[in-house]
């Protein structure tokens, strides 16, 4: 199962996204939004359902998305009818375009737990790059872990427009010699006490230690990285911090 297919999202999962992250954090969006210019081409790469893609048309940017889950892209539709989208995997896809713009929102970049897969993909980026461009998106850190769970515990609840309740029950596991956090998952769709409808997930990550990441980056040929550890570009300096950011370019 390929990294992508495996921490894919499926229409109960894309369901409970929607409702919790309907709309991109304030200040996430801000931070994706400062490196953008008006008439320059921008990729949106795990574009999800488009809470990043959506503001950024509707202030006039020339923005083109992709992502592999086709219930993702189908409330992007919904949402943003206009939108130009691309249903692929990130390794399969060929565009002759170069891009003044790369981002990945929200770590998902982590979600790349092969480190040779992930290297392969960022530097599939770095070629889809501008020579002038700039490729942006944050990981999460190893301050970020879970806790072990023995058992599967209910961690959300949610009501759906029909009434119903959509539940996920999940675990956690972090090995410490991957850096890998495991979260297996169910969603589970019910009316009353009658399930309607269950839905596995195996959702993994990578935690990033502080310089980690960099020492990719260089190896892949970016020659200037930036590493913040807020949306306020704060400089990072360890890896205490829940999240590192990525200001990348070639020259």
């Amino acid at each position: 199962m390929s990294e992508l297919k495996q921490n894919y999202y499926g229409s109960l999962c894309t369901e409970m996204y929607e409702i919790l992250h309907e709309k991109a954090p304030q200040d996430e969006l801000h931070f994706y939004l400062s490196y953008a210019e008006k008439g320059k081409k921008i990729l949106e790469p795990l574009c999800g359902s488009g809470r990043f893609l959506v503001p950024f048309m509707e202030r006039g940017f020339d923005i083109c998305g992709m992502d592999l889950s086709g219930e993702m892209l189908e409330k992007l539709k919904q949402k943003a009818p206009d939108a130009r989208i691309v249903q692929a995997d990130l390794l399969d896809y060929s565009s002759g375009e170069k891009y003044d713009y790369i981002f990945i929102s929200s770590g998902s970049v982590s979600l790349f737990t092969d480190i040779a897969l992930c290297k392969k993909i960022l530097a599939k980026l770095k070629e889809m790059l501008a020579p002038a461009g700039k490729f942006v998106f944050a990981v999460d850190t190893i301050a970020d872990r879970c806790e072990n769970d023995s058992d599967y515990k209910t961690a959300i609840s949610v009501k759906t427009e029909q009434g119903f309740d959509l539940l996920l029950r999940s675990k956690n596991y972090y090995d410490e010699e991957t850096q890998t956090q495991f979260s297996p998952a169910i969603y589970e769709l019910y009316n009353g006490t009658k399930l309607l409808q269950s839905e596995p997930m195996d959702f993994q990550t990578h935690l990033y230690k502080f310089g980690e990441m960099e020492h990719y980056l260089k190896e892949i040929g970016f020659t200037t990285v930036k590493t913040y550890s807020s949306f306020e570009k704060e400089r990072a300096v360890d890896d205490q911090c829940d999240m590192f950011l990525f200001e990348c370019s070639l020259g």
